[in-house]
């Protein structure tokens, strides 16, 4: 792993794995994305990483049009790198996850590096007060839901967004193998260093959200990567505050956001996205540990500048 001393963090704003009647503080219409970007971004994430959704119902939306309601407006409030997903929502098309990230050439996108069973459907069961038809069915039918990621869908993700438009990825793994897909890619010279590796601990699915597994996928990426690479966690719901203050304690980079959870604290919702933030950098800083400004983060993980974008 790159020896770097400070941590970057990145905040996860809406996603497309939560829904409405979730939370009230989830984002859903592009000025409720842009406020809470903005703010994240000012609390101290560096990165900003973005979905969109249906200004009227919440769901998850490709639609590029969306996405240039608020990404204009996060550039021109903030300095923070703006992410944008590659993996969309559920069973949206390769070439519907492609069309706003394709459009807005950003400075670095998600990339899953692997297809997976992606089950969220125990969250139904959590909710009886819907707010939006559509939602009980999406959770209930990931049952029988694999998110698709092959290794040609990865390698045209990283020719036409990283080849063509100089876009550098979050590569998310959510279990082992993950690494070794990444891996693969170096080795076919398709990814050039340094590599973001997102370790994804506690979706359904994925690798468990078991501190032992915190430290089994540092030492495989150490070992497949070295000093090529910059490594950050996420952990869904209740372990995130727990797993990511654990890899900053070993040297890494960490992820935070209601798309990840709702929560910050036992029992309590957040309020925002920005209360995350804010609620790790005190916790990094508590251990004595430097966070960095979009322009660190910029130079650690080699990307390509906020005015190289296409909005």
């Amino acid at each position: 792993m790159a020896k770097n001393d400070k941590v970057i963090i990145s905040c996860a704003i809406t996603g497309g794995i939560h829904t409405p009647s979730m939370s009230d503080a989830l984002p859903v219409t592009p000025d409720e994305i842009a406020t809470q970007s903005i703010d994240a971004a000012e609390a101290g994430a560096a990165i900003i990483h973005l979905h969109a959704r249906d200004p009227e119902t919440g769901i998850p939306t490709p639609d590029p049009d969306v996405f240039m309601q608020f990404l204009p407006r996060i550039k021109q409030n903030t300095d923070a790198v703006i992410n944008i997903t590659t993996g969309g929502g559920l069973n949206m098309s390769l070439e519907e996850r492609l069309a706003a990230p394709l459009r807005a050439k950003p400075e670095m996108c998600s990339l899953n590096m692997g297809s997976m069973n992606f089950g969220i459907y125990p969250a139904a069961d959590k909710i009886t007060d819907w707010k939006h038809d559509w939602e009980e069915p999406y959770l209930r039918a990931t049952d029988d839901f694999i998110f698709r990621n092959t290794f040609r869908d990865i390698e045209r993700i990283l020719k036409t967004l990283g080849e063509e438009h100089g876009t550098r990825f979050e590569h998310e793994c959510y279990d082992m193998g993950h690494l070794y897909n990444v891996a693969h890619f170096v080795d076919r010279g398709l990814l050039k260093p340094p590599f973001f590796i997102q370790s994804i601990f506690g979706i359904l699915g994925g690798i468990g959200a078991d501190l032992d597994n915190v430290m089994f996928m540092k030492r495989t990426a150490d070992r497949l990567f070295g000093d090529d690479y910059v490594w950050s966690v996420l952990a869904a719901g209740r372990h995130q505050m727990a797993f990511t203050t654990q890899a900053a304690m070993l040297g890494g980079s960490v992820r935070v956001g209601l798309e990840d959870s709702l929560y910050i604290a036992k029992g309590k919702m957040a309020k925002s996205n920005a209360e995350q933030v804010t609620k790790i950098r005190r916790i990094m800083e508590d251990l004595s540990l430097e966070i960095a400004t979009p322009d660190e983060a910029r130079e650690m993980l080699a990307l390509k500048g906020g005015d190289d974008v296409g909005f």
